[in-house]
Order: C-alpha cells, then structure tokens, then sequence
C-alpha cells in the first residue's frame, strides 16, 4: 500500500521535533531558557508551544481529545513533559490516516478543545493538516536561530535526513 504524502509529511514533523527534544535534552537548565527577539519565547516554552499546537490539530482533525486531560500551556511546561507529549502526538498522526484515506476538504465542524464561551471556527480539514506542518517547520527554525544565535550546535531537522533514515534516499552506486 502506498504512504499519503501527508502522512509522510506529518510523521517527518513528529521526527523533527523528537530530534530537536533530544538535541534540547544536551542544554542546561539556563540554555533552555534563552530567546532571540523575533522568535516566540524561550527553546523551552516553544518546544511546549509546537506539542501543544500539535496536540490540538489533532484533536480537530479527529474530533476527539488525544488523552484527558488536554495537554494546555497553563503552567510551566519542562522539557520532559513536553516531550511526553509526542508520543500522543505520534499516535494521533497515525491514526488520523488509519481509517483509510484523508478527505481534506470535509468540513470541521468545531473542537473538543473549544473552551465555553470560545466561538466556533468551521474548517476544512487541509487547513489544520498543513498548518500543523507549517507551524511546527517555523517554530522549530526560530529555535535554531535561539541556538545559533547564541553559538550552540543545531540539529539537522531536515527531510533528506529523515529519509536517509527510513532507507528513502541514499547516494547511488554507480555499476560501470
């Protein structure tokens, strides 16, 4: 059976973020909290932000929460729970393509996650997909600037290296 390319897109972006986690985990208590004007917060409460984000396009695009309760940023979130997190993340991209394929322009109606009082946003599935990838490329940019500004090392999140992982691209032999 053939992957949807989406599906390739959203387990490369669970890949990246567990590989910037684990880069993250190197970095002192001190390092963690660095920022760079122009970027969303500290490496720590970013890498929170883009699980959380995650979380809830999820759960839009399935129509039911992850795990009770929902992963929210209403508290200092460390590393490790953040972390925690991707294996729900990981999960629900799975099986948001388990039953089959993706209809990306059905219509989301509202979000499990929507608190009382929140207005309702109606969506069309592709919506939610692509900015999951878009958000997470961005966010995990800024933090590479965060390291890089501050003269650290930064993963290579790319997809060339992902696929040269799965076995996806690899330098030819050449046969003469």
């Amino acid at each position: 059976m053939t992957t949807p390319p989406m599906l390739r897109q959203l387990r490369h972006d669970v890949w990246a973020t567990e590989r910037l986690v684990a880069h993250c985990r190197q970095l002192s208590t001190a390092q963690l909290e660095l920022t760079v004007p122009g970027t969303y917060g500290t490496i720590r409460q970013t890498l929170a932000h883009i699980v959380t984000s995650d979380e809830g396009y999820l759960t839009r695009l399935l129509g039911a929460l992850l795990h009770d309760p929902p992963f929210r940023l209403d508290h200092e979130v460390t590393l490790d729970e953040a972390a925690s997190h991707l294996a729900h993340v990981k999960d629900g991209v799975e099986r948001l393509f388990g039953g089959g394929e993706l209809d990306a322009d059905r219509l989301l109606l509202d979000t499990p996650l929507r608190r009382p009082g929140d207005p309702r946003f109606e969506m069309n599935a592709w919506a939610p997909l692509t900015q999951f990838v878009h958000h997470g490329s961005d966010h995990r940019a800024q933090i590479g600037t965060i390291l890089g500004a501050n003269g650290l090392t930064t993963p290579d999140l790319q997809v060339w290296p992902y696929a040269m992982e799965l076995g996806a691209s690899r330098e030819a032999k050449e046969t003469r």
